[in-house]
């Protein structure tokens, strides 16, 4: 059985355990990645910028297990969708997507790294559709990306890729 685990927005008190699970999960999904920070730089970024400065939500186990997830909403960019290794495959990121859709029902914009497969069959089950590839010139990770957009259509459901 899955234990409980609320949402809500972050505290600056969740910042260095929010980064913590930024690092395992990029490290876990994405191995192959060179990371443009130090593992202190990403935590730095965390308290300073992501969670003082943006709309960020975190994912907490009632069972004691702590911070499981993170997400960052900038605007209308969906910036940051990371779960603790051992959380994923448990509805977990559904339903931060969810709440990120009613934080920002005229639509929802991302980025993804191209070698990231699992995040585009996610997304796209999501109804986001993919838009733009790009060589990753524009990133940090100089790693090839593509972004993803979703848009509700007229009568406030999702698109699904299919219909875009």
């Amino acid at each position: 059985m899955t234990p409980a685990v609320a949402l809500r927005r972050a505290a600056p008190t969740d910042a260095l355990p929010a980064a913590d699970v930024w690092l395992r999960s990029f490290a876990a999904a994405l191995p192959g990645v060179v990371r443009a920070h130090s593992d202190d730089e990403v935590r730095d970024w965390f308290r300073a910028v992501v969670v003082p400065r943006q709309e960020t939500w975190v994912a907490e186990a009632a069972d004691g297990a702590g911070l499981v997830g993170v997400m960052v909403l900038d605007e209308g960019e969906l910036s940051q969708l990371y779960l603790a290794p051992d959380w994923r495959g448990r509805g977990l990121g559904d339903r931060f997507v969810a709440l990120a859709k009613e934080r920002r029902p005229r639509g929802l914009d991302l980025w993804t790294f191209q070698v990231n497969t699992p995040a585009h069959r996610f997304y796209e089950r999501h109804g986001f559709v993919a838009v733009e590839w790009t060589d990753g010139s524009a990133n940090e990770e100089r790693e090839p990306d593509v972004r993803y957009v979703w848009r509700p259509d007229r009568a406030g459901t999702d698109r699904t890729a299919a219909e875009s």
